[in-house]
């Protein structure tokens, strides 16, 4: 009801007086009885004592400013032109950032619209839940629900981490040096087996996949080593066969590097690379720094690494700039082939203009190679202050 009313306002009040609109919404909540003027209010936008005036007129007879509108400039001048504090104060209070805040006066109570209202009354604004909910919605804000997102295991510097990174990529970029955002994505069976989500297809005619998901050790598994280009919105997705291990993992970021990254960033002497804590790119990965001092041995740049915290990895931009993407292009395709799976991450594209390139690795990655201590402390790596284990420089040997 609430919709159609609403679609009804925006063709006829452009048309009528402001005395009009106020009869028109008047009659119309009358009309709907029992929250009528709840559901006028809610489609009109007028306020509940406007709409109760002109009840009474329609009652009495007596009407006000008929057929006169007010004067351009007239009304109610908005809270945010009167009081210039109030829309600082507002984002401060809803913002996520004050969940953590031991100082916002919601801390322990929940973001409602009334609770909103008096705490900034508290601050000696004069302004009701009504206004405030109509100053959210002029800034983009709506109800959300809870979303499954949290991975556990908060580290007490979590913040600080984000914060260290969010600095470094900034300056990077501004310097004009590549920065990357790397990892694994989930690995997928090859063959004719189901993939989640939908595609159009003729009614009744879905297609026909595997009942159970057992590797076919002919067709195996594609390994999907993701690289993204922070600043350049690029994609460049490393398939592999065997194992994902620190050596495939770098082995993806150098063929990046060769094919796209070198190109793109001819007077590269530094590379950024932001990387979760764990899996093949970890930061206690031995196996992973002696990797990349090899890389920056032969692209003699200096490569700086910062990982993610302990249980933050979809925080890492690639995993909702590209792989997000990638499942979308291919959902509800079955992967029968290498060459589909190349293909459809290929053709993957964004409305803000992401480009993905893909290569095959049909290298054999051992798992479980050792490095021994004598050739861990021959890595040229400089560990930074602040969390020297998650945030650290290796640098080419020959400089």
């Amino acid at each position: 009801m609430e919709n159609k009313l609403a679609i009804k306002y925006e063709k006829i009040f452009p048309l009528l007086t402001e005395s009009q609109r106020r009869l028109v919404a008047a009659s119309d909540a009358e009309f709907l009885g029992h929250g009528g003027i709840v559901a006028v209010s809610k489609a009109s936008g007028m306020s509940r004592s406007t709409i109760t005036i002109g009840m009474k007129e329609l009652q009495t007879g007596n009407f006000l400013n008929t057929g006169r509108d007010r004067r351009k400039g007239g009304g109610r001048k908005a809270l945010l032109n009167i009081n210039s504090s109030l829309e600082r104060d507002i984002d401060w209070m809803v913002s996520p950032v004050t969940r953590g805040d031991p100082e916002s006066p919601l801390l322990w109570c929940s973001k409602s619209l009334r609770n909103i209202a008096e705490a900034l009354q508290l601050k000696g604004h004069k302004v009701s839940h009504n206004a405030v909910g109509k100053i959210l919605k002029e800034k983009g804000y709506s109800l959300q629900s809870n979303r499954k997102t949290h991975e556990g295991g908060d580290h007490p510097d979590r913040d600080m981490q984000f914060e260290f990174i969010n600095d470094q990529v900034k300056d990077y970029i501004q310097k004009g040096q590549p920065v990357i955002s790397i990892d694994c994505k989930k690995k997928e069976l090859i063959g004719n087996f189901k993939n989640n989500g939908k595609e159009l297809e003729p009614q009744k005619t879905p297609t026909q996949v595997n009942v159970y998901d057992f590797i076919d050790s002919a067709l195996g598994k594609a390994i999907p080593y993701g690289v993204y280009d922070i600043d350049r919105n690029e994609g460049w997705v490393n398939i592999g066969i065997s194992s994902d291990t620190a050596k495939f993992a770098v082995s993806s970021i150098r063929t990046w590097w060769e094919e796209m990254g070198k190109d793109c960033y001819p007077r590269a002497k530094e590379l950024l690379i932001t990387a979760d804590g764990g899996g093949s790119n970890s930061s206690r990965s031995r196996l992973w720094k002696l990797e990349i001092q090899k890389f920056s041995d032969d692209t003699k740049m200096k490569i700086r690494v910062c990982h993610f915290p302990p249980g933050t990895s979809k925080w890492n931009k690639i995993e909702h700039k590209l792989f997000s993407f990638i499942s979308m292009n291919w959902r509800g395709r079955p992967l029968t082939s290498l060459q589909v799976v190349i293909n459809l991450i290929g053709a993957t594209k964004s409305k803000t203009g992401l480009k993905v390139k893909t290569s095959f690795d049909e290298n054999i990655y051992e798992k479980g190679i050792k490095i021994t201590d004598e050739e861990f402390e021959k890595i040229n790596v400089q560990k930074d202050n602040f969390h020297g284990d998650w945030n650290y420089v290796i640098i080419p040997k020959n400089e």
